[in-house]
């Protein structure tokens, strides 16, 4: 399906200065974000308990807040509307091991007064787990990047493999400036988004890379510019249909999905716009930063078919027996 015509060539190089407006001011943002604010570490990163209240009427939180600060000792102690006002998240620092009584019964017993209420849910996570699962999960994100680094650097080359590393950091930083924007606990399901994010962002990257390579060998110019201006184009449609149809199915999740995974797919919708932004505006113009030569790549490239085509005169002279 073609939303654009093959033959129309969009100047997207000469918008990448406004581009570079725009990604500069996002990543600032985000990291001021990210230092000034941090990041709101969920029960998985920072160990602790979550309960989930459902209460048959409006849940009455300052009450809850007053019961429990009164009757029991819960450190760092959180309440919170969960999606709509008739249900709560309770978030302390500690685990069973800190309670001297059955945490369910203890929850009935501090909060019987405040109305009719169920319990839907409760979480433990240890500190140590926690920590663990924090440090397992950087280190996933940090071999990912260095993965993608080396395939893109074996596949291409090394500015194509920086191009792709600074376009997956860049995505990477908007994203989590999202998540501190918002909120958004940062917990195992986030870090799926943000590892989903940079799996996507990365394909449409080297799918541009794959028609840019192709460009440069087939295209008559000889400035790198125009050649990126071809091959962004002729892959537009591509990049909105793929994008545009999954952007549709996170937005939904998001509507419809329930509060379980709001911040999974509002991580996701964010992580999906940057990605696919910046697989045309940073990704390719990132080339032109490091001085990327089309003469110097295409006499690489004839230097590789004359070995080739060498070494398959040699083989076949030697399986005729003339060498």
């Amino acid at each position: 399906m073609q939303f654009f015509s093959e033959k129309k060539i969009y100047d997207f190089m000469r918008m990448r200065f406004g581009a570079y407006f725009l990604s500069g001011f996002l990543v600032l943002g985000s990291l001021w974000l990210l230092f000034d604010r941090g990041l709101q570490y969920g029960i998985d990163f920072s160990g602790g308990t979550l309960i989930q209240l459902k209460y048959e009427q409006k849940a009455p939180i300052a009450d809850i807040r007053a019961k429990l600060e009164a009757g029991g000792d819960f450190q760092n102690l959180s309440v919170t509307e969960f999606g709509s006002d008739d249900e709560i998240t309770i978030r302390f620092l500690g685990s069973n091991e800190n309670v001297e009584t059955d945490l369910n019964s203890q929850i009935t017993s501090f909060l019987k007064d405040t109305g009719s209420f169920e319990i839907r849910r409760v979480d433990v996570v240890g500190p140590k787990v926690g920590d663990e699962l924090r440090n397992k999960g950087i280190m996933a994100v940090s071999v990912s990047l260095l993965a993608i680094l080396i395939y893109l650097a074996l596949r291409f080359e090394w500015r194509f493999a920086m191009a792709a590393i600074i376009t997956e950091v860049h995505d990477v930083i908007i994203t989590l400036g999202a998540i501190s924007l918002f909120k958004i606990d940062v917990n195992l399901d986030t870090l799926a988004a943000v590892l989903t994010v940079l799996g996507y962002s990365l394909n449409d990257t080297i799918i541009i890379f794959d028609r840019i390579r192709e460009g440069i060998k087939t295209s008559k110019k000889s400035e790198l510019a125009p050649i990126i201006n071809e091959s962004v184009s002729a892959t537009l449609s591509r990049t909105v249909l793929t994008s545009g149809l999954t952007l549709a199915t996170v937005v939904i999740l998001y509507f419809f999905g329930g509060s379980m995974i709001e911040g999974f797919s509002l991580s996701l919708i964010v992580g999906l716009v940057a990605g696919t932004l910046s697989s045309i505006f940073v990704a390719s113009p990132a080339l032109l930063w490091f001085k990327f030569s089309v003469s110097v790549y295409r006499q690489k490239e004839l230097d590789k078919l004359k070995k080739k085509q060498e070494k398959e005169k040699m083989r076949a002279m030697y399986e005729k027996g003339s060498v």
